[in-house]
């Protein structure tokens, strides 16, 4: 294990604790695990998926900068295992860094708000992590490996990172935006084979699917039909957005498309976790709408 214990504040996000109960639980599972201490930000609010700046930026950086201030209190990184979580809070982050300096003017009116509500200001001081980049660069692959205890031998993998996670902000400084291995480089530390597809790094659908729902099946049909002619026997994602339009919404694609899907679609935790030989019923892996048997099995569990 890492030399010293890492510690985060914790940005659960609402879908994970709502649709997506099981990521909640995995991710608790996993960072048990791996001895990473997680201070869950109670007081944290929504960070509005994208939406908020549709009517206001203002509205936007405001409470993300709310979130943001949350984990500078316990002078701890913001970890999010929620890819449009990550997307939208580090964004404004980065944006609020930067005027920090071009634009202080706007900075301290956000602060303005915030002390009227009897907010911490925002400082600037931390960095909003997803839980992909802190197990690759925090808790490193050399240590994830150490710890494995059940190779998740002839498991192919198909990586679903989305957009959100990769281009939301002007910079990320652990992977390829365009070109991404980080989620294969885990794939391959826990014994699984990485399959690569055209869509792995587009988006879902998901943002599509209130207004436009034939685009949206159509995008995430094409992605899961990619996947499996590419021989996947699952898609994982760290998005929790990304499993519902891919998981809980695939018998209405696969019907939509006008054939059988059936690929099972594993959050990024539960992957990893099963690596570490956490029993599947404690990641929530009998909660998917497209059942999860069929990886079980490939594994022998």
């Amino acid at each position: 294990m890492p030399s010293v214990t890492l510690k985060y504040a914790y940005f659960p996000g609402c879908v994970a604790q709502g649709a997506c109960g099981e990521l909640y639980q995995s991710t608790a599972a996993l960072t048990k695990a791996l001895g990473i201490e997680l201070l869950e930000l109670k007081k944290a609010s929504c960070c509005g998926s994208g939406t908020f700046k549709e009517d206001s930026r203002l509205l936007e950086d405001t409470v993300n900068a709310r979130n943001i201030a949350l984990a500078e209190q316990l002078n701890l990184p913001l970890l999010t295992h929620c890819s449009t979580c990550q997307g939208v809070i580090g964004h404004v982050d980065e944006r609020l860094k930067d005027f920090q300096t071009s634009d202080p003017a706007y900075v301290n009116q956000i602060n303005g708000l915030l002390e009227k509500q009897n907010c911490s200001p925002y400082q600037g001081t931390t960095e909003v992590k997803h839980l992909l980049w802190a197990l690759v660069t925090d808790y490193g692959l050399d240590e994830l490996q150490k710890r494995v205890t059940r190779k998740l031998s002839g498991l192919k993998c198909a990586a679903f990172y989305g957009c959100y996670l990769l281009r939301a902000q002007k910079t990320i400084p652990y992977d390829d935006p365009y070109q991404p291995e980080s989620m294969e480089n885990v794939f391959r530390t826990v014994g699984a084979t990485p399959v690569y597809y055209p869509g792995r790094t587009q988006c879902c659908g998901w943002p599509l699917s209130s207004y436009a729902t034939d685009q949206a099946f159509q995008m995430a049909g094409n992605h899961l039909d990619e996947a499996i002619a590419a021989g996947a026997d699952c898609l994982v994602t760290p998005c929790p957005l990304c499993h519902l339009n891919l998981d809980s919404r695939q018998p209405e694609v696969a019907k939509f498309m006008g054939h059988k899907l059936d690929l099972p679609v594993l959050h990024l935790p539960q992957l990893v976790a099963l690596a570490l030989g956490i029993p599947p019923k404690a990641l929530g892996l009998d909660r998917h709408v497209v059942s999860t048997r069929s990886v079980l099995e490939k594994l022998g569990l």
